[in-house]
């Protein structure tokens, strides 16, 4: 039976690649977005033209009813839920931590936490076989800004990156026993919209040639990864963290 999965942050950079990745492998995906429904759209298209089913699904992470709305829209849409790719996150112009206001500080804990622990517990709930799911998958996308600190750039970001790693080791020993794997994957410098939108958009390329690798990864490098860990290839890794950051 054909798989769906929701993708949250799905209408740009790994998001997108990894809806395309499981549009072409005939998964049923649910892109979510917070505002910018013509990328969400965009992304749709290119699920369906590799041969997946799509859906748009509008919603903040950060937001409780908003994140029950969407795992019910999927689950309307598609009858089931096998999977989350839990990628939704957002990063603020690189500063030292003694320059960020309280207002930074909360909108990236909001998204890159809160709204990742939200997303993980609704998987949980309708996913878990004590509770009548038929188990499944979650994907926590990390960064390996969680182990390198991010410092006078993002030490808030990395440190909610942190807070997502430390999810995914305890959710993968809770869940395990009732069906559902939980990994994480760490991407290092993938050259995506995100650093343009901490202020730096030539970061990756810049930075990228510094790695063992010389390059900037890209979004398909990690949807790879992504679609690999939610593959039945992967059926006995839980609680992994998998940095896919060309050896920085």
């Amino acid at each position: 039976m054909t798989k769906a999965v929701l993708i949250t942050g799905g209408s740009r950079g790994i998001g997108r690649a990894s809806a395309r990745l499981l549009g072409a492998r005939g998964w049923r995906v649910g892109v979510n977005y917070a505002r910018n429904v013509a990328a969400a759209q965009a992304t749709v298209a290119e699920v369906e033209h590799a041969g997946g089913r799509a859906v748009a699904i509008e919603g903040d992470v950060a937001n409780e009813a908003d994140v029950i709305a969407m795992f019910d829209t999927l689950q309307q849409k598609f009858g089931r839920i096998d999977a989350l790719v839990n990628n939704a996150g957002i990063v603020a112009p690189s500063s030292a931590l003694a320059d960020m206001d309280l207002a930074r500080l909360k909108r990236v804990f909001d998204v890159n936490v809160l709204g990742a622990y939200l997303c993980a517990r609704e998987a949980a709930r309708r996913m878990s076989t004590d509770r009548g799911g038929a188990g499944g998958v979650i994907v926590n996308i990390s960064s390996a800004a969680a182990r390198l600190g991010s410092p006078n750039e993002y030490v808030d970001y990395a440190g909610s990156k942190g807070a997502v790693d430390t999810m995914t080791l305890g959710l993968a020993k809770e869940l395990g026993p009732r069906g559902v794997r939980v990994n994480a994957v760490r991407p290092g410098l993938i050259d995506t919209e995100i650093h343009a939108s901490g202020g730096k958009p030539e970061r990756a390329a810049q930075l990228g040639a510094t790695t063992p690798l010389g390059r900037p990864g890209s979004a398909d490098e990690v949807a790879e990864t992504i679609v690999w860990l939610m593959s039945d290839a992967a059926s006995y890794v839980t609680g992994a963290l998998i940095d896919v950051s060309g050896g920085r």
